[in-house]
């Protein structure tokens, strides 16, 4: 990242400043290595042109919207394309076709592309503006003075409210918990600090604080980001580190990697295909005109006169780009419309779905993309998260070994293992402080307790003091927990039910009540949990004097640092452990160690050194963390439950059942795992080899599935398509997601109903778009050789225009919204219908050609049955009816009907908004060419509206209609025929499960209780569930 800064001492150059600079200050371009700033001086810092805290995610103005998004636009190859075309047709050597051919249908996708961006530019401008003039309070000149985000500059002191928004990154000063970091006096007096450059790191800070001439420590526990919510507290101050571009929150929200669909790519080689295939067509014409004018060329000169230096050569070369203007419907401009105009329907039916609304929680599951809907119903393999995804996220304390002895299982006098709902709850009543959720079934733990057990009290003083929670209590006795994760609530809640009540802490102390009695002990210093350390410890000191480290974490890493002492404790412990993993239950193993006055007073000064340095501070810290966690003496182990969400076991069994193969991700002992994956239908009883990885790796499509863990944000971003799971924890998933919900159950519904009417829906436009623009120009091709290779069209100009913008686009546009093959019922009752979008059954390479094939056959008939039909006809009163007017409407009013018809096959699922789009554009066609033919429209246009009275004159004639029934037939009976016989001999899963439920539907119809005005209502809904070809 570079900026403009004035010279200073901790900055390097990398450009160097021409002298006519020098006399006017001499700027220089450099990067920033270290960030320096003082406290609430704005001279100061304005010196290092810090970035202001104003943001800008909008992309263009009034002024630069028109060329900037017509740039993006053009950059397109397709856009391009038809661009060069529209130049062509304004060269009157070249182009038959009129400039408006190509120029409506371009101007078109350009305007509707434009709004699109424009709509979505207005929002991210409305939103900057929202964001920008929120107000704060920011203390200037000795006073707090209300002032807009965007004014709010690096160094400034802000004081923030409960339930406001952090305006930029922070460094927490104080708030009115007692957490008082430094005096605001003090700091605006001289403050000064040093730390890292802007960066996007969310889980890493490193800085120092100068005040005084005592340097403090500054990592991410004391910063406040932007975009977070000031939760449990009434007020704070904060000293602005980094604003606007350079907040953390700014930094992770650079382009999103775009992805793809399957079929995206696969439309992409195809058309540079049919690009190639468009320019082989043109040379055999091309061809084809110049030995035309060799052999035939002279003849017509009389009534078709050259001229000067025209010769067979440059006729076939104009040819040629006469022919790349009139066979370029081959690449479709409207394709990419289309398909976007159908993925957004698509996504609207993911939105508005009330079978994935989970009311509990008031939400709705939510596309938060809309380009790869059709990729839903091709996954092969799905990667989870297990916590928050597959269960709940709901921690409850189950069980515990302390000092050997388990607790948590009850047992009856023959030694039995008895239900704990058989059994009456632990009476917590005693303990004025409990937590009345807590629920706890075995007596003789809360006895041990009671009775001053040494080992007990011990293990749940450990889990009341070594945490991170923070506690919030409004009222006398109402303590309510603000956990970083649920399993530390769990535990802090055990031992506040068992009489340690952890009360308050400020950085200096934490108080707690235990046993009736209010101890403050001085915490000295917190070993943070990473996912390296895998372990958390706190060192205090109790009102005796006594220094103690208390460590919680991994069972094998706390196994690894105990004293040999507790070999034989820890043998016991393990036991319970595997117990435990082997119910599933998530474990944690408890330790201690009793320090040294003086050993603590000389680590804690390495510890301060470590702290503040900004070379190497992670690797010091770890070293000094490692030296003191060693040598412990064990406790115990915890145990705690997270069950399953509702359907997780069903969902995965119907899932498998789709030939879609689940890895899921934990950081569980392999017991648990094994237990999990049984408890879940991963793992079945007739699976004879199980075994656990540890990889990333599968070829084929993913899919991600996960809960708010950092490293897993990245997979849902890598993965073909991200699911986010909104849990109890926060909402990082779903922001980063595609697709969204509320329970994993869901996730079928998405994939097996949603994902496969999306592949199939795209599959069936796009074999029918093709087909339809493919036989449109193959009757082109054909024409070519009965006109002299003379680039004449075959149809009028405005049928030319207006086949694809108006004839055709709605009919398909309604089939790929609505079409299902069956209903969502069925959907689920056979998961085998989602093996096809897997294996790219539908469309494909192979489909394509087929599609041609069927296209050049049916561009046959289309051509040659007219032809031969007005070939030497007369009409009814013996006038001359084969004119090229009377064919060129003959042609493409064959054309229209039998895409028509085509597309009413290829309709599994009819509805009001398909027979309207089918029966409308036919109407539309005919209203249209009945006015364009007419007398009226020539007199006004004489020279664009040539076909006069031709529609009239030619469909009065019943050789006419029978020459479109004729062609229409031999257009579709075959299509008919082969379906019939694939079905009969070789049919497709999709074939058979219609089939079965058109006999289940058939068999409510026929037996004598549908005639039960009762059973009505079943036969309805199974009406409304039948799928129609």
């Amino acid at each position: 990242m570079l900026y403009l800064y004035k010279i200073k001492q901790h900055f390097s150059p990398i450009a160097v400043a021409t002298s006519s600079s020098l006399s006017a200050g001499f700027f220089y371009f450099f990067t920033e290595e270290e960030r320096l700033f003082r406290a609430n001086d704005r001279p100061f810092n304005l010196s290092y042109h810090y970035a202001d805290n104003a943001i800008k995610t909008s992309k263009y103005n009034l002024f630069t919207f028109l060329p900037l998004n017509l740039f993006e636009q053009f950059q397109r190859l397709a856009n391009a394309y038809f661009l060069f075309l529209m130049a062509l047709q304004v060269i009157p050597q070249i182009s038959s076709l009129s400039w408006f051919t190509t120029a409506v249908p371009l101007i078109l996708v350009l305007s509707i592309t434009a709004v699109k961006d424009a709509s979505d530019d207005i929002n991210r401008h409305k939103s900057d503006k929202q964001v920008n003039n929120r107000m704060v309070k920011v203390l200037i000149d000795g006073e707090l003075r209300n002032e807009k985000w965007l004014n709010v500059q690096v160094g400034d002191i802000i004081k923030l409210e409960n339930n406001q928004f952090v305006t930029a990154d922070l460094m927490l000063l104080s708030s009115s918990e007692t957490v008082c970091f430094i005096t605001l006096t003090s700091i605006a007096l001289s403050g000064e600090v040093r730390c890292e450059p802007p960066n996007n790191r969310l889980d890493k800070f490193k800085g120092t604080l100068t005040l005084d001439g005592q340097t403090y420590s500054l990592d991410n526990d004391k910063v406040l980001l932007r975009g977070c919510t000031l939760r449990n507290t009434e007020w704070c101050f904060g000293l602005v580190i980094f604003g606007g571009p350079d907040t953390k929150l700014m930094q992770n929200s650079g382009k999103t990697t775009f992805k793809r669909t399957s079929i995206d790519h696969l439309m992409n080689v195809l058309v540079l295909c049919i690009f190639g295939f468009l320019a082989s067509m043109c040379t055999v014409l091309a061809i084809g005109n110049g030995i035309w004018e060799v052999r035939e060329g002279s003849v017509f000169t009389a009534f078709l006169p050259r001229e000067p230096g025209a010769n067979a050569a440059l006729s076939s070369f104009l040819s040629f780009w006469s022919y790349i203007i009139i066979l370029n419907t081959l690449v479709p401009i409207s394709l990419y419309v289309s398909v976007e105009i159908i993925r957004l329907g698509n996504s609207f039916f993911i939105d508005w779905d009330r079978k994935m609304y989970y009311p509990k929680n008031d939400t709705p599951a939510q596309a938060r993309t809309t380009t790869l809907n059709e990729e839903l119903g091709q996954i092969k393999y799905i990667f989870s998260d297990k916590t928050g995804t597959l269960t709940q996220n709901i921690m409850t304390f189950n069980r515990c070994s302390i000092n050997g002895k388990a607790y948590g299982e009850l047992f009856d006098f023959s030694g039995q293992r008895v239900e704990i709902t058989e059994t009456a709850r632990v009476d917590f009543s005693w303990n004025q402080l409990a937590d009345p959720k807590f629920t706890f079934h075995d007596h003789s733990l809360l006895e041990t307790v009671r009775e001053g057990n040494p080992e007990a009290q011990a293990f749940f003083r450990l889990l009341a003091l070594c945490h991170t929670v923070m506690p919030e209590e409004k009222k006398e006795g109402e303590l309510y927990y603000q956990a970083q994760s649920p399993d530390e609530g769990a535990l802090v809640t055990a031992a506040r039910n068992f009489g340690f009540v952890f009360r308050s802490r400020t950085p200096e102390t934490i108080t707690a009540m235990e046993m009736g009695r209010t101890v403050t002990y001085e915490l000295l210093a917190v070993l943070d949990f990473n996912n390296v350390r895998k372990r958390m410890s706190v060192i205090v000191r109790n009102p005796e004097g006594k220094l103690t480290l208390y460590c919680k974490g991994a069972d094998t890493i706390i196994f690894e640092r105990l004293h040999p002492s507790c070999n034989k404790l820890k043998e016991a412990t393990i036991g319970h452990l595997n117990e435990y993993a082997g119910d599933g239950l998530r474990t944690l193993a408890l330790a201690y160690k009793d320090l040294d006055e003086s050993y603590m007073d000389e680590w804690r000064q390495r510890h301060h050194e470590a702290s503040t340095a900004m070379e190497g501070r992670e690797e010091r810290l770890d070293e000094l963390y490692e030296e003191i966690e060693k040598d412990l003496l064990l406790l115990g182990a915890t145990a705690v439950e997270d069950k399953l969400q509702d359907g997780v076991p069903q969902t995965i069994e119907q899932l498998a059942k789709a030939d879609i193969k689940i890895w899921v991700l934990t950081g569980d002992k392999q017991e648990t795992a094994e237990n999990i994956g049984y408890s879940c239908n991963m793992l079945r009883e007739e699976m004879k080899e199980i075994f656990v990885v540890a990889a990333n790796t599968a070829d084929g499509k993913q899919i991600t599935t996960t809960h708010i863990i950092s490293s897993i944000i990245y997979m849902i971003k890598a993965a073909h398509i991200g699911v986010g799971i909104s849990g109890q924890e926060g909402m990082q998933a779903v922001l980063s997601s595609d697709y969204s919900f509320a329970q994993f159950r869901y996730l079928q519904r998405l994939l097996l109903v949603h994902g496969r009417w999306s592949y199939l829906r795209m599959c069936k436009f796009l074999q029918y778009f093709f087909y339809k623009n493919f036989t449109f120009t193959f009757v082109h091709f054909w024409y070519a050789f009965f006109c002299g290779f003379s680039a004449q069209t075959v149809y009028d100009e405005w049928f030319i225009t207006l086949y694809n913008m108006v004839y055709t686009a709605l009919p398909v546009l309604g089939m790929s919204i609505f079409d299902q093959d069956v209903n969502d019922r069925w959907s689920f009752q056979y998961p085998q219908l989602y093996t096809p979008g897997q294996l790219n059954l539908y469309f494909s390479k192979k489909a394509f050609v087929l599609c041609m094939m069927h296209s050049c056959y049916s561009s046959l008939i289309l051509f040659f049955i007219p032809w031969a039909a007005m070939h030497d006809t007369v009409r009814d009163d013996g006038k001359d009816l084969a004119d090229y007017q009377s064919f060129a409407l003959l042609a493409q009013t064959c054309l229209l009907i039998v895409m028509n018809i085509q597309l009413c096959l290829d309709t599994y699922y009819w509805t009001a908004v398909n027979q309207f789009f089918v029966w409308g554009s036919l109407a539309a066609y005919f209203a249209i060419t009945f006015t364009m033919y007419s007398n009226g429209m020539f007199l006004i246009f004489t020279s664009s509206f040539p076909f006069i009275g031709t529609a009239r004159n030619s469909l009065s004639q019943p050789s006419v209609w029978l020459t479109i029934f004729l062609t229409s037939l031999l257009c579709i009976l075959p299509v008919v025929a082969s379906r019939f016989l694939f079905v009969q001999l070789r049919p497709t899963i999709n074939d058979k499960v219609r089939c079965h439920m058109t006999q289940t539907i058939a068999s409510l119809l026929y037996t004598p209780y549908s005639y039960n005005f009762k059973c009505w209502p079943l036969l309805v809904s199974s009406f409304k569930e039948v799928t129609i070809t």
